[in-house]
């Protein structure tokens, strides 16, 4: 009998003082599948996104628009999303780095987009090939003519913990950064630690810079990377500062293909049971999930880095 027949983990009837709920961004068909070295058929990844809403997330991110020569991974995108089966009550926002992307996910018939930044000034010429301050000249028409057309925009903050280049990131100058996307539309703002250098102590600092700067931990949400092991202990330092909202990727994959040392993101199965063993609301089936991150790196010719897929797959 396996773990789950056995009624494992165990619930917690109260989750006390943190959230009863919590929103799952499910970014494994954008940011995971970005990331891989050959390119995903694209009746997989519609199959692949069909699969995690009837596993029960509501926010699937899909793709992004971002030119095929810098993601090729990605250049089927409107192809993808004409594909999609639709569900109800499921969302599925997409990433555009610019006015071209915006106008191509705008013609796909996209209500929710996202947008990236970077908290650091190496980042931001090596990924946007601009500086920390002329980034925001890159987003604002997006932003502005998103909102105008009744969508809901999203502002990714990447390298809010630590920097390849610059090394530690003060909280003070991510703060900054979010607040702009703010002021210009963004309502939520995605906090990265794009190469998995936080720790339970940093994410606290950096949520309470924000609260204590204006910024309501309503409009938060966290996305780690497991470099060194901490997504989870990060995850849960931020659930108690009342984040509700958590970025994860099926399976694990993932990582940044502009930033060399960034590993897999947080997988939603490790997610998931962490947050059942917490008495946390999220309305995903974990088994369902877990088939379909087995089934998805079947087509990918390896093994799940996810624990718990690996756990439960061999039940």
């Amino acid at each position: 009998m396996g773990v789950r027949e056995l009624g494992l983990p165990e619930r917690a009837a109260d989750p006390g003082a943190l959230p009863g709920r919590v929103t799952i961004w499910e970014v494994g068909a954008r940011d995971g599948l970005q990331n891989e070295k050959t390119v995903v058929p694209v009746e997989v990844k519609a199959e692949f996104l069909d699969r995690l809403a009837r596993a029960g997330l509501t926010t699937l991110e899909a793709t992004s628009f971002v030119h095929p020569k810098w993601v090729p991974q990605l250049a089927d995108a409107e192809d993808l999303l004409a594909r999609l089966p639709r569900h109800d009550g499921v969302r599925y926002p997409v990433l555009v780095p610019n006015e071209r992307g915006l106008d191509r996910a705008l013609a796909a018939g996209v209500t929710h987009v996202a947008v990236f930044a970077s908290a650091t000034e190496t980042f931001a010429r090596r990924n946007l090939n601009s500086d920390l301050d002329a980034q925001f000249s890159l987003f604002e028409p997006v932003i502005t003519r998103a909102r105008a057309a009744g969508v809901d925009v999203r502002g990714y903050v990447s390298m809010c913990f630590g920097d390849p280049w610059e090394g530690v990131v003060a909280p003070e100058q991510v703060v900054s950064v979010g607040r702009r996307l703010r002021d210009l539309g963004c309502t939520q703002l995605s906090l990265g630690d794009t190469i998995g250098v936080a720790t339970a102590s940093s994410v606290e600092r950096l949520l309470d810079t924000f609260t204590s700067g204006g910024v309501p931990v309503g409009e938060l949400a966290v996305h780690f990377h497991d470099t060194y092991g901490q997504a989870l202990a990060n995850t849960l330092a931020a659930l108690r500062r009342g984040v509700t909202t958590v970025d994860s990727s099926a399976g694990g994959l993932g990582g940044c293909p502009y930033a060399g040392s960034a590993t897999g993101n947080l997988a939603t199965e490790d997610l998931v049971w962490l947050l059942d063993g917490l008495g946390i609301a999220h309305g995903v089936d974990l088994d369902v999930l877990v088939d379909t991150s087995v089934w998805l790196a079947g087509h990918l010719g390896r093994p799940s880095p996810s624990r718990v897929v690996r756990a439960l797959a061999a039940r």
